[in-house]
């Protein structure tokens, strides 16, 4: 067989690497934005023939001969491959809140001729975002942006009074696809601000969900992120004093936080269910039992997704070391070096397809051993907005 001369700029394939023995050549000369990382590494390695993305010509790599499936696959630094074994935890992945705001999109794009606008990304998953924009839908940052008697869908994190009034000025058509657990808790600020009670809203500031929830009641909500903002907190009767939480926090985090406020005040009120939604606990359940069994874990969800960001938190809080990636395209292999037991999860954003990305990634390296647990089940739905379901009706669809 000829041998292979790659020219500069080739993209190398696991084929070409393991049949015709220039795949390392190629690798010192190809160039992109890579950083010199391995093949690899920014590889989005999704079949046998995968395209794999160029590198710099920064591997010392002298003898292109000597080419093997494992070198093809991890030539960064002579690195050898050791991971040995593949663990899923299950639940991973959407929760119903992010299948259902999903749902509302693409139903919406089906049964209107018009032009369909999001407020917000619909979930915080990039690729999610991106698959609906392809599909059609126009995402906006602001209502000033969609033109006056429009069709809007809401995001699943939940808008405020204010952006629903700017909604009706507009004589905009809405759908609501905010997920009814975050509605919950909107409706919980509502009732403890007529109570005439100070709100302590234990989340991230500049979350959407949380600026949505503040504007229930602006003036009598303080958002508080950690247990040392406690310390400067002052309310206006100590004795009228109530808690709620946004959705998508650790669990640990958030006990350790509403632990000091009832010490703090000691009448404090909370409602009468935990505020984190199913979903986030169950991935933090399900990921603290695969943390017992892995050496790393590799977490799907986009660095916009408190859920996912999370899971991250929560590896490192029992000890794993944890990454949070986007897609397959982000595995850094000098993370791999003497790992043999991965974990993988994905947040409540993140699509299954970019798991399985990941999968068939560990595939290629030659991994066989693929285990999923399910520490718990999950059988949660939810139904579509109310909105939604007359038109369907109206038609002639169920």
């Amino acid at each position: 067989m000829a041998e292979y001369v790659p020219r500069k700029g080739d993209r190398v394939s696991l084929l070409s690497a393991k049949s015709q023995g220039g795949c390392r050549e190629a690798h010192r000369q190809a160039r992109c934005d890579s950083g010199g990382e391995s093949v690899s590494g920014n590889g989005a390695l999704r079949g046998f023939d995968s395209l794999v993305r160029p590198c710099y010509d920064a591997c010392d790599v002298r003898d292109p001969r000597s080419l093997s499936l494992n070198g093809a696959m991890s030539c960064y630094g002579g690195m050898s491959v050791t991971v040995e074994k593949l663990i899923l935890a299950t639940p991973r992945g959407f929760c119903a809140g992010v299948d259902r705001a999903i749902d509302v999109v693409k139903i919406a794009l089906e049964l209107y001729d018009e032009q369909v606008y999001v407020r917000k990304e619909i979930v915080h998953n990039r690729h999610v975002v991106d698959e609906l924009r392809k599909k059609g839908a126009i995402f906006v940052d602001d209502l000033d942006e969609v033109p006056d008697g429009a069709l809007v869908i809401y995001s699943a994190h939940g808008v405020s009074p204010e952006v629903r009034a700017q909604a009706a000025a507009k004589q905009l058509k809405v759908i609501d696809a905010t997920c009814p657990l975050v509605t919950k808790v909107h409706n919980e600020a509502i009732k403890f601000a007529q109570e005439g009670r100070s709100i302590i809203l234990v989340g991230h500031k500049g979350h959407d969900e949380v600026i949505g929830t503040t504007g229930e009641a602006l003036d009598a909500i303080t958002v508080i992120g950690s247990v040392e903002q406690l310390e400067e907190l002052n309310v206006p009767d100590p004795t009228k004093v109530a808690v709620i939480t946004q959705t998508t926090l650790s669990l640990d985090d958030t006990r350790g936080i509403i632990d000091a406020l009832k010490h703090k005040f000691p009448a404090l009120a909370a409602p009468p269910k935990d505020d984190i939604c199913y979903a986030t606990q169950n991935r933090q359940t399900a990921l603290k039992e695969l943390a017992s069994r892995v050496d790393l874990i590799l977490a799907l969800g986009s660095q916009n997704s408190s859920n996912s960001k999370r899971l991250i938190e929560v590896a490192k809080g029992v000890g794993v070391q944890a990454y949070l990636i986007d897609d397959v395209s982000e595995i850094n292999p000098a993370w791999l070096k003497g790992t043999r037991v991965i974990g993988v999860t994905a947040g409540a954003s993140a699509p299954e397809h970019l798991v399985q990305g990941v999968v068939s990634y560990f595939k290629e390296l030659g991994v066989t051993n693929i285990e999923e647990i399910e520490p718990i089940k999950e059988e949660v739905n939810f139904g579509l907005p109310q909105e939604l379901i007359m038109e369907r009706q109206a038609c002639g669809r169920s």
